[in-house]
């Protein structure tokens, strides 16, 4: 059996059809940049203080006083939580006495927030905190509603991975996009926050599954030229797109119901790809449907205006792949040997922590200092360098040392912001952008590095499983943001120690540079570590075999 990319070589590279794919299908990344980082504005926290009930009998003097003063971020700052028990400041206003002079304040006895709360409206009109009070003693329902997010979308990961891999990249790509958009329609007329946060699990299901679908669709459309723009400039540079439009929805509808509207309605613009993305023919040539295939292919030859030859897939060549198309996989398969389980318990670990990492920052932009509309749209901008340095860095360097690099870089970074002087607040936040440039470099370099490690028949199924990793990591992303209320540097202490980490591990891959994508297994165990690729060169070259030397791009 001929390589794919062999036979399809007549297409070219960047005819009118790839340039059709390469577009729809990174502009159908879009509604993931702003729907995946919703949670953001929609789960905001504002300013909030104890409600002091009209009908409390006290004079403006005692009514002012009400709330005690606590210290928050080394300023005297009114308790969010506590206030003065009312039955004793209506005595003490009803005998004349006033508070600081007559009566010692921090004697008073307190209670808690009985009556509810009055929020701030600077930052946010509404958001779920403010409709369902998920503050003081509710204050973990916030994070808590972003981890169930991520884990609805570790099952959605777990799921259209093997899905994808049994009824198509196509059919699995709509249905997540569909889940993403219904679901998110139905979250706007929550009644409760349990109902929001089932809703916003199913939502999360179909929410990063369908672009890791949509990414390996690309993939194995698209030519080896291409595939790497596609990966990096394509569809990241699109999710950072709709990632910058959230904090410009969010700006102008600061109503979290309104916002939610405006957020799920570019979804439905996705239904007429239906009729023009194509099924991969890689994937329908692993099922054995090479009719479908050839007929997709010759379609192809047509956009581009290019004749396709009379015979793309000989009987001979589908004979010999017929030994292959029996071949049926399991998930156990990405751990067959010990070459393919140190690849597979590598790759999870990398994607665990760098999840970690790039949700922990992006999570915490509101806790920056500043505007938090501002701080959450330069969280986007900066993934846009960080996606052409990646892309760069793709074509010219060996993955291993692109990758490590990238990590040291952020992962340095961020623990260097413990070291800042509390009053250069600017360069605090200048150093969290560059971490996060390196961790979203790094992160995107790691879809490619990953499609390239397995082969066609476990691609879906092993990016789905890595991704699952990746999932893990952001379901506790949001409780290393939550420990910057006991010790602010706190997250950045164990973000970066873990992204440095990675960076280290990193470096014991084997390297992908080079080779072309692996049809099966027997492809994907002559990958090696950078040692062993060197002698296995030297052993091709020595044989002459023309055929498995592949010129870098």
């Amino acid at each position: 059996m001929r390589d794919y990319d062999a036979a399809t070589a007549f297409l070219g590279e960047w005819g009118r059809f790839q340039r059709l794919v390469f577009f729809l299908l990174s502009a159908s990344i879009i509604p993931n940049g702003f729907n995946g980082m919703s949670v953001v504005f929609l789960a905001g926290t504002p300013e909030h203080r104890c409600v002091v009930p009209r009908g409390a009998n006290l004079s403006g003097e005692w009514r002012n006083a009400s709330i005690p003063l606590e210290l928050r971020g080394g300023q005297e700052a009114p308790s969010r939580c506590r206030r003065y028990r009312l039955a004793a400041l209506a005595n003490f206003s009803a005998l004349g006495l006033r508070p600081g002079s007559d009566v010692e304040l921090e004697a008073v006895e307190q209670e808690p927030c009985l009556d509810g709360w009055e929020y701030s409206r600077d930052v946010y009109r509404s958001t779920i905190v403010t409709e369902w009070n998920l503050v003081c003693e509710d204050d973990w329902k916030a994070p808590l509603t972003t981890s169930l997010f991520f884990v609805g979308v570790l099952i959605g990961s777990f799921i259209s991975g093997q899905l994808s891999d049994r009824f198509g990249r196509k059919s699995i790509l709509f249905l997540t996009m569909a889940v993403q958009t219904g679901f998110s329609f139905l979250q706007i007329f929550s009644t409760s926050w349990e109902m929001f946060t089932v809703l916003f699990l199913i939502v999360g299901m179909g929410q990063i599954s369908n672009y890791v679908v949509a990414f390996i669709l690309g993939t194995e459309i698209l030519g080896k030229s291409v595939r790497i723009l596609f990966s990096t400039l394509g569809v990241c540079i699109f999710f950072a797109i709709g990632y910058m439009l959230l904090p410009l929805f969010a700006y102008f509808i600061r109503d979290w119901r309104m916002l939610l509207l405006a957020l799920t309605v570019p979804g439905l613009f996705c239904i007429p790809l239906w009729w023009i993305i194509p099924e991969s023919p890689r994937w329908l040539i692993s099922q054995g449907r090479y009719k479908e295939a050839e007929a997709i292919i010759r379609k192809a030859a047509k956009i581009n205006g290019i004749p396709a030859p009379s015979v793309l897939f000989g009987t001979a060549e589908m004979q010999d792949s017929k030994p292959q198309q029996q071949q049926k996989a399991i998930l156990l398969d990405l751990f067959r040997t010990r070459n393919i389980a140190t690849i597979t318990i590598m790759s999870l670990l990398l994607w665990f922590f760098t999840s970690v990492g790039y949700f922990g920052l992006s999570l915490s932009t509101p806790d920056w200092h500043g505007n938090a509309y501002v701080n959450c749209f330069l969280s986007a901008v900066i993934e846009v360098p960080a996606y052409v340095i990646a892309w760069l860095l793709l074509r010219s360097l060996p993955r291993r040392y692109s990758l490590s690099g990238t990590f040291f870089l952020g992962g340095s970074v961020v623990l260097f912001i413990q070291l800042v002087p509390a009053e250069l607040n600017i360069l605090s936040v200048g150093l969290v952008m560059l971490g996060k440039f390196g961790i979203t470099a790094a992160f995107s370099m790691l879809y490619v590095y990953n499609v390239e490690l397995y082969p066609t028949v476990v691609r879906n199924m092993a990016v789905g499983a890595t991704s699952t990793a990746s999932r893990l990591g952001s379901i506790i992303a949001p409780y290393f943001v939550y420990l910057g209320a006991y010790n602010r540097f706190l997250p950045y202490i164990l973000m970066g120690s873990l992204t440095v980490l990675i960076g280290i591990i990193t470096l014991f891959l084997p390297e992908s540079y080079g080779n072309p994508l692996p049809e099966s297994f027997e492809q994907m165990l002559k990958v090696k570590c950078f040692r062993n690729r060197q002698q296995t060169t030297g052993i091709r070259s020595s044989k002459e075999s023309p055929k498995s030397l592949i010129t870098p791009l």
